[in-house]
């Protein structure tokens, strides 16, 4: 149990690190108010209705644009796994003792071992039940 455990417990902390380090882009198009194409991996398809524009014309200096928009919303991952515990305010490191010290205690062993029913007498025996039944054990 106590294995099973451990490697339950290693693979979740992995994927938390894997997880916390993976950095992603997600593009979108809009076409007015409406999202039409959507891409994780590359760049998102055009709906198709951009304003073609020439070179030499002074069309997009007026601040006329299209309908069409591209966003791209890029979450980047940690890079620095190593976190450093030397400014740590006086209420975190308050925390932090007080929970190592509870976490360390609470696997502490008993010195004796702690019988509970030993001031406790069995009750009488009045009748043989295993004679007056007749079941035995082989």
């Amino acid at each position: 149990m106590k294995k099973r455990f451990c490697k339950i417990s290693s693979s979740i902390m992995a994927l938390l690190v894997l997880l916390s380090t993976f950095s992603f882009a997600v593009d979108r198009h809009y076409c007015g108010d409406v999202l039409v194409d959507f891409s994780f991996f590359g760049k998102a398809e055009s709906c198709g209705m951009e304003m073609q524009q020439s070179k030499d014309s002074h069309y997009h200096l007026i601040g006329n644009k299209g309908c069409c928009e591209d966003q791209t919303l890029a979450i980047a991952g940690q890079d620095d796994l190593k976190i450093s515990y030397e400014n740590l305010n006086d209420e975190q490191q308050v925390f932090v003792v007080s929970f190592l010290y509870s976490f360390i205690n609470l696997y502490e062993g008993f010195d004796t071992k702690i019988a509970p029913f030993k001031d406790y007498s069995p009750p009488p025996l009045i009748r043989d039940i295993q004679v007056l039944d007749q079941t035995f054990l082989i």
